[in-house]
């Protein structure tokens, strides 16, 4: 039977009843969310609702270990919210991104389903409450106003451990290992896009490389400025209702589940009235996302081309490039990846502004932070992936053209650079202009001139000691 041929059945919560479809793991309090906020028509993401489940079974799994809740109930709330985590009932979690700012709503869908679950298991048809109360058992001890907080930041601890830090590992792999390959090839310069002294394409990427690697070293420092957990203050940041040890208790079983050095925030009020350190995560995406828009772009440049632009690389040919012009390949892999760039960037102006006071904090809690889940979330899996993807689809078909790269060198104009010292700044100057207006190289020009001798001048004029100044 479809999902549209099964009836509904009456649920209540403190506000009254509410019809839930019989098939739906989810109570009152939930459906009366959907029906309040249709707005995106898009859930909180997977990864919130499944850092959840962790959240309610390492809460579970504390309650039974202080002697607060019954292990008849603790073990089957337990097996539910780890299922929870494990993606098994994703189809159940189906608030709005839009809803209450503090993730209430979210708060009760879990609640809701995990108790349903429960009781399930312990032979019970779903919407009872009983023995699995959504409130007193599955929420003891804890407050949307914690729990919404703590999950966001393990869902994207996780996301940037499992995800966006393993593929930037590739990247700057990938990148390094072109820095040494192409170490030999040296191309002339650019400066405000005009020619300027030579240097190495393996330098070129080298410089690439170690904007991965510090992507690497930024990505692990969000991770660290997400590892305080807000679980422990419950409503306003006193932990009323709570065991003094429950949170850090909790955040320990979270910290061994995730292999996260996760630990109860020092000050809990701090830890729900603001989001700073969420805020300051993003701030290291922008950041990675600009490194990436830089490689790409100059990638994009460097292969422009093929014969009226500067074709210094070649990149890969997976796509026609055009609908009017026969044969054009466009640089297609750059250009989604820098849409990546733009996304993430916006992403981090949302996350900024639903960290004002005044608009998303305001005196003790955050009432901004689904949006700012959502949006954490977008950035590191577009990341993630567009990463990847410049690795399977671009760097690892691109090639350099080392032909290009050498005429190239000897027609520039700034080859004069390494004579100026001997010649002097005006002198050189001079034959540079010359050169231009003759249609004439550097060298040409010096010999003609009888400037130096052609023994200095062939030491001079070689690229490679420009690129090797202490050599």
């Amino acid at each position: 039977m479809s999902k549209a041929e099964t009836g509904m059945r009456t649920e209540t919560d403190s506000m009254g009843e509410m019809q839930v479809p019989d098939w739906a793991l989810w109570g009152a309090s939930t459906q009366r969310a959907v029906e309040n906020f249709p707005i995106a028509n898009r859930p909180v993401p997977a990864a919130v609702t499944r850092a959840f489940g962790l959240l309610k079974a390492a809460c579970a799994k504390v309650n039974q270990d202080l002697g607060k809740l019954e292990a008849d109930l603790a073990q089957p709330i337990i097996d539910a919210a780890t299922a929870v985590a494990g993606g098994k009932h994703d189809a159940h979690f189906i608030v709005d991104i839009y809803q209450t700012g503090s993730g209430t709503s979210s708060n009760m869908n879990a609640n809701e389903v995990i108790a349903n679950l429960a009781n399930r298991s312990l032979g019970q048809p779903i919407g009872t409450k009983k023995p699995v109360h959504p409130n007193d058992h599955v929420n003891m001890g804890q407050s949307s106003n914690d729990t919404f907080p703590t999950a966001m930041h393990v869902a994207a601890a996780m996301q940037f451990q499992e995800e966006l830090i393993p593929a930037l590992k590739r990247l700057h792999q990938d990148l390094d290992d072109k820095a040494r390959a192409w170490d030999h090839i040296i191309k002339i310069g650019r400066t405000h896009l005009m020619d300027a002294t030579p240097i190495r394409m393996g330098q070129v990427f080298s410089g690439y490389a170690e904007q991965a690697r510090l992507a690497i070293e930024r990505a692990e420092q969000a991770v660290a400025c997400l590892t305080p957990l807000a679980i422990g203050g419950t409503a306003v940041g006193t932990g009323i209702n709570t065991h003094t040890e429950f949170g850090s208790r909790v955040a320990a079983d979270l910290a061994r589940r995730t292999g996260i050095a996760f630990a109860e925030a020092p000050n809990h009020p701090e830890a729900q009235a603001t989001r700073d350190g969420y805020i300051e995560a993003a701030s290291r995406l922008k950041t990675i996302a600009i490194s990436l828009s830089k490689i790409t772009n100059d990638i994009r440049w460097l292969g422009s081309g093929p014969r009226c632009g500067l074709f210094e690389l070649m990149l890969p040919e997976i796509q026609p490039g055009s609908s009017i012009m026969p044969g054009k390949v466009n640089p297609v892999i750059c250009e989604s990846v820098i849409q990546v760039c733009c996304r993430v960037v916006g992403n981090d102006a949302t996350i900024t502004a639903a960290g004002f006071g005044g608009v998303g904090s305001i005196l003790e809690l955050n009432v901004a932070m689904p949006v700012m889940a959502d949006a954490m979330h977008e950035s590191i899996t577009l990341l993630s992936r567009g990463a990847t993807v410049l690795i399977d689809k671009l760097l690892d078909g691109l090639q350099c053209n080392e032909q290009r790269c050498a005429a190239l060198i000897e027609q520039s104009l700034m080859m004069v650079t390494s004579l100026a010292p001997e010649i002097g700044y005006d002198n050189a100057a001079k034959l540079a202009k010359q050169a231009f207006e003759q249609n004439r190289t550097i060298r040409e020009l010096a010999l003609e001139q009888n400037l130096l001798a052609p023994t200095r001048l062939d030491q001079l004029l070689d690229p490679a000691t420009m690129t090797r100044p202490g050599d």
